[in-house]
């Protein structure tokens, strides 16, 4: 005989298991392990954080010399950007605009060159300004220095100012965009958690010189710094050399009302100018000589050489 079926009993309702709230939660499992839970802080995510980024651009028709100077910068600021040429016109600052918002970036440098000859600097800062145009002098490339200096790509460098941009209002602002434009954020993903080279702006002759060193500190054989060995650091000169000559400083970003300009600037186009009319001087008393020459003689001829006609016979 077969044995009877038991009766269904009625579903049994599980309860929930309480936990206690001290008790750690267990990390959720994915196919490369187990993954702990990462707690955010407050105090973490209210934070500062400096998203600096910076579009370095060119105009076409750029000289060789100028284009390795670009290059040169762009490899000192490893938070920057570089975009296509850009032609040089009047509508160039909206073009550069739109080309910074669609990068991402919140600065702008952009070498603008002139009659193949002139090289100008936008820095601006972009959308809302301010924007400066420089005029830039004296520049020795990488290349051409060949210096022994040499620092880590991608470091982050230490920025020094010459006390003189404490005097007045417009090179506290050219500080101050500096600062944002040429210091490497700190934690960026391109950068190194090193400062092993510094960058100098000087101010001399109402003109911004530009250096870049090497922080050179001497080792022992062990690989580490001597007790006494900061006050031993030395500087090498890496490269470049430039020199900026502030024209204009503008309210909004490649234009605006114009907050400062600079009285003692003259364009290059005047000073060729003057040193045509100079060699055009030289020529115009070269030819007043002839002149002079020629009527000194018509007044006062030489008299007949009685002896002239003695061999003809």
């Amino acid at each position: 005989m077969m044995g009877k079926k038991r009766k269904h009993s009625e579903a049994e309702v599980e309860v929930p298991l309480k936990r206690d709230e001290n008790t750690p939660q267990r990390p959720k499992r994915t196919l490369f392990g187990w993954k702990d839970k990462i707690e955010v802080k407050e105090s973490d995510s209210k934070a500062f954080s400096n998203k600096e980024k910076v579009l370095v651009t060119c105009s076409r028709r750029i000289s060789y010399r100028y284009r390795h100077l670009m290059m040169n910068v762009i490899s000192l600021l490893p938070h920057c950007k570089k975009d296509n040429k850009v032609e040089s016109k009047d509508s160039k600052g909206t073009t550069l605009n739109e080309l910074v918002e669609l990068q991402g970036c919140s600065s702008c440098l952009f070498f603008e060159c002139r009659k193949g000859k002139d090289l100008y600097l936008w820095m601006a800062k972009c959308p809302n300004g301010p924007s400066v145009k420089f005029l830039v002098n004296a520049v020795h490339t990488m290349e051409e220095l060949k210096l022994t200096g040499n620092h880590l790509k991608g470091s982050r460098p230490i920025l020094t100012f010459s006390t003189n941009f404490d005097k007045d209002p417009h090179w506290k602002l050219l500080k101050e965009m500096i600062m944002q434009t040429f210091g490497t954020p700190k934690g960026h993903r391109k950068s190194k958690p090193y400062h092993d080279h510094l960058f100098v702006f000087s101010i001399v002759d109402d003109h911004i010189w530009f250096r870049n060193y090497q922080i050179s500190v001497p080792h022992n054989e062990a690989n580490k710094m001597d007790p006494g060995g900061l006050d031993k650091m030395t500087l090498v000169e890496v490269g470049p050399r430039f020199c900026l000559n502030p024209i204009k400083i503008f309210g909004g970003s490649f234009g605006g009302p114009t907050l400062y300009s600079n009285p003692f600037y003259v364009s290059p186009n005047q000073i060729r100018a003057l040193e045509k009319r100079q060699k055009a001087g030289k020529y115009a008393k070269k030819v007043k000589a002839k002149k002079r020459r020629k009527m000194h003689k018509i007044s006062n001829p030489l008299e007949p050489d009685e002896f002239a006609d003695m061999w003809k016979e």
